[in-house]
C-alpha cells in the first residue's frame, strides 16, 4: 500500500520528512557557497556539467523568456580565450569598455562601507594593498584566468532585452552555482568578464546581438590559499527584513 501511496504522489505532494531533509540541504547548499579564488587543475565531465547546466535551466524567469545563454569552455579553447583576454588587458587595462554600469560613480553607505571592508579582506588575504596598482593588476589578470580553473563559462543576453532580464538572469547563475555545490565544486560570478566583450565575440563567433553579461570561474577550489578562507559577514535578519503582520 505505502508503495502505491508513493507511487502515486506528484512532484508538489512532499510528505514532511522529505521536506525537512530536502530543506536543510538546500540551505546547507546555499550558506555554504562561496565565491573561490584560486582552483585546482583537475578537469571537469563533460557529463557533470551537463547536469549542472540542465539543473539550472530550471530558474524562474518573467513569462518563461529563458533569456540565458552560455558558452562552456574548457582546454585548448578556454586557453586560448584566456591568453587573448590577459593580451587586451596588459594592452589597456584602464579603458576596457562598460557593457552596463556595475556601480554608481559614488556608491552610498552602506553599500560603500560594505564594499570598502570586503576589498580590504581580500587584498589582506591576497597580499595586494589597494595602493600597489602592479598587484591590483596581476589580481586582475587572474581573474581573466578564471583563477585557474578548468572551466570557464561567459553568459550572454540578447541586446534587446531590458533591464529586467537581469533578475532572471541570477536566478539562473544562482542555480549553476548551487547545482555546482551539490556536485562537489566551487564557482566564481564574475561580472569582469563583461569587460573582454570584444575578444569574446572575436574569439567565440558570438553574435553582435548578444551582450556579455558575465563569466564564471568553476572547479575545484584549492583552499589551502588564504583568499578562498574569508569569513564574509552577512547580514542579520533584522538588518534587511520587516515582517507585516495586520
Amino acid at each position: 500500500m505505502e508503495t502505491l501511496e508513493m507511487e502515486s504522489r506528484t512532484e508538489h505532494d512532499v510528505v514532511p520528512e522529505m521536506q525537512t531533509d530536502a530543506g536543510a540541504l538546500v540551505a546547507a547548499l546555499m550558506r555554504g557557497r562561496h565565491s573561490k579564488r584560486g582552483f585546482h587543475p583537475r578537469p571537469v565531465p563533460l557529463a557533470t556539467l551537463q547536469r549542472i547546466l540542465s539543473a539550472a535551466s530550471h530558474a524562474p524567469s518573467s513569462s518563461n523568456t529563458q533569456p540565458w545563454r552560455c558558452y562552456v569552455l574548457t582546454g585548448n579553447r578556454r586557453n586560448a580565450i584566456v591568453d587573448a583576454a590577459v593580451a587586451a588587458y596588459r594592452a589597456t587595462p584602464d579603458t576596457l569598455p562598460l557593457q552596463y554600469p556595475f556601480f554608481p560613480k559614488d556608491l552610498p553607505a552602506p553599500f560603500s562601507t560594505r564594499f570598502n571592508t570586503f576589498r580590504g579582506m581580500l587584498g589582506d588575504a591576497q597580499g595586494v594593498h589597494r595602493s600597489d596598482i602592479a598587484g591590483r593588476r596581476r589580481d586582475v589578470e587572474r581573474q581573466f584566468r578564471f583563477f585557474d580553473a578548468p572551466v570557464g563559462l561567459i553568459f550572454t543576453m540578447d541586446r534587446r532585452l531590458e533591464w529586467a532580464s537581469f533578475l532572471c538572469y541570477g536566478c539562473f547563475l544562482q542555480n549553476i552555482m548551487l547545482a555546482a555545490r551539490a556536485e562537489g565544486l566551487d564557482t566564481c560570478p564574475q561580472q569582469i568578464w563583461s569587460l573582454q566583450s570584444a575578444v569574446l565575440h572575436d574569439e567565440l563567433g558570438i553574435p553582435e546581438g548578444e551582450m556579455v553579461i558575465a563569466g564564471m570561474s568553476l572547479g575545484y577550489a584549492d583552499n589551502s590559499i588564504p583568499e578562498n578562507n574569508l569569513p564574509i559577514a552577512k547580514l542579520d535578519l533584522s538588518e534587511f527584513v520587516s515582517f507585516m503582520d495586520d
